[in-house]
């Protein structure tokens, strides 16, 4: 049977038998759906609950900043595996695994029309017992990246029609500020070389997931 929207939601709830904080972790290439996936996961499990009980955190936030980049001659490489602070992201995720206290932990959100990471802006509260992240390397097996492994219930893989993923991806630069012919060139170049070390990364995923079979909103 075709895997469902449906199928996903009981997985995703069974992560956090027994009132255990879990992580789930989706991954895919660039413009595969995480994004989607993950907010129409958080969005459907939360339903009309007054005290959310998943919470949504991407790995985007630990983006290193452009004057990091800049410093470290990496600008003209931005989202690729070392423009990201892995153990960081890793030791937030350790945190949200363990965190049973009263309070709000803070991850960092990224503003996409700034293309900048913004420090403590998504709160986790202490009544998520779910949490939902998503980023390009989450199953990487090089630099600090394995440790973010071990911190993940299950990682599930997005998969997507690579000419859909394409046109996704240019329409995305496109809308946040880029040039067509400027979209085009940054998608072929550095989004393709990151999107070929995350396709091969699909077989250590828990599941793979036919992204354009779902018809997800947004």
């Amino acid at each position: 049977m075709p895997l469902t929207f449906d199928d996903l939601l009981t997985r995703a709830r069974a992560l956090s038998r027994g009132g255990r904080r879990a992580v789930l972790g989706i991954t895919g290439s660039p413009g595969a759906g995480k994004s989607t996936l993950a907010e129409n996961l958080v969005r459907e499990l939360n339903g009309t609950a007054e005290q959310p009980w998943v919470a949504h955190v991407p790995m985007d936030g630990f983006h290193l900043a452009d004057a990091e980049l800049d410093r470290l001659g990496r600008r003209d490489r931005k989202g690729a595996p070392d423009t990201f602070d892995a153990a960081g992201y890793a030791a937030l995720l350790a945190r949200l695994r363990e965190n049973d206290e009263a309070g709000v932990v803070y991850a960092p959100g990224f503003e996409r029309v700034l293309e900048q990471p913004i420090a403590g802006a998504v709160p986790v509260p202490p009544t998520a017992r779910l949490v939902v992240t998503e980023g390009n390397y989450l199953l990487l097996d090089t630099g600090a990246w394995p440790r973010v492994r071990s911190r993940l219930d299950e990682v599930w893989f997005c998969e997507l029609d690579e000419r859909e993923r394409l046109r996704r991806l240019i329409a995305r630069h496109e809308e946040f500020g880029k040039a067509h012919q400027e979209a085009v060139a940054w998608v072929l170049r550095s989004d393709q070389r990151n999107a070929e070390l995350v396709a091969a990364t699909r077989d250590r995923a828990d599941l793979v997931v036919p992204v354009d079979a779902l018809a997800l909103k947004g």
